[in-house]
């Protein structure tokens, strides 16, 4: 018997043989609105919030737990769509707590352009045949008004359906008035096993992308 084979058959006796990795358990597209109705003090507010919800100990931990892929993209206009952060595996707190600092540096790609949210969700579609192995792929998108530009969004929700993507969202609503941007977003942008997350104003950014990111990384039953 070889030096390396007793350590290994010891722990089988012990029942603590080591445990094959997990593989990606989800895919998540963060795809953050950077349109003209986003103005500089806002767009900070919104990587910083989110570099301070992936820096969250529960999210870093279902990360690490899920080795979540993520990815980062900024969308305004027709054509206005780009990846700011590549895929990256979640492997371990450090890799997290890097990701989450590169999302708070990011710099802003399209600044006063319009808003075209079939576009954005098209090219996050795109992006997922780099992650083939992941089990669960998931649009993260966030905005704070309807589309108005660009192509069609029912094909482009209709494409990502078919590809097995779950599409959830943020709407950022005007503070102390009515919730018509979380109504778009739940009646023609989401997938039916979909979700909108609320945040009254890009101040609530950081609660709702916390609370969104935790229900995204939860680990599914069943």
């Amino acid at each position: 018997m070889t030096a390396v084979l007793r350590p290994l058959l010891a722990l089988l006796s012990l029942g603590l043989a080591p445990v094959a990795a997990l593989g990606c358990e989800t895919a998540l597209l963060l795809s953050i609105d950077t349109s003209g109705s986003i103005d500089r003090g806002e767009y900070r507010l919104q990587v910083q919030g989110l570099a301070d919800a992936l820096a969250d100990p529960d999210v870093a931990e279902a990360l690490v737990r899920g080795q979540v892929a993520l990815a980062v993209v900024q969308w305004s206009g027709a054509g206005q769509q780009r990846v700011t952060l590549g895929w990256q595996r979640m492997l371990s707190p450090r890799a997290v707590a890097a990701f989450a600092r590169a999302a708070g540096d990011q710099d802003r790609a399209f600044d006063g352009s319009d808003t075209a949210v079939g576009e954005a969700i098209g090219f996050a579609t795109d992006q997922f045949a780099a992650v083939p192995d992941c089990r669960r792929r998931v649009i993260d998108i966030s905005g704070d008004g309807p589309l108005n530009a660009g192509r069609p969004l029912g094909p482009e929700r209709a494409r990502a359906l078919a590809a097995g993507i779950t599409i959830n969202a943020i709407a950022i609503e005007d503070v102390g008035r009515s919730i018509p941007i979380t109504e778009f977003y739940r009646r023609a942008v989401i997938t039916p096993k979909g979700f909108v997350v609320t945040a009254r104003g890009l101040m609530d950014y950081p609660r709702a992308i916390r609370e969104k990111l935790l229900r995204e990384t939860a680990r599914p039953l069943g």
